[in-house]
């Protein structure tokens, strides 16, 4: 895995789960990685009857801010999983 810098301070993992529920009231978030690269599994009732597009645009809204300018603390999410219940 490469190195990612970052003046990003505190857990990268958890700042990424809070964003998502902050944006998703109901979602179960698992966040694993490091160095800037990420997996992240979400379950929510919200992502019923909608497209596997639309659920990830959605969770990938949420944490936008996390992925911007040069020294942004994930550099990618490696793999998204979005469940409906």
């Amino acid at each position: 895995m490469s190195i990612h810098l970052t003046t990003f301070q505190g857990s990268i993992n958890q700042a990424i789960e809070k964003a998502i529920k902050d944006a998703i009231a109901d979602a179960d978030v698992e966040v694993q990685g490091s160095g800037g690269h990420f997996s992240i599994v979400v379950r929510s009732s919200v992502f019923m009857g909608q497209s596997k597009l639309q659920n990830h645009r959605l969770v990938l809204r949420a944490i936008k801010h996390l992925m911007a300018g040069d020294n942004a603390p994930v550099h990618a999410v490696d793999s998204l999983r979005t469940i409906a219940p």
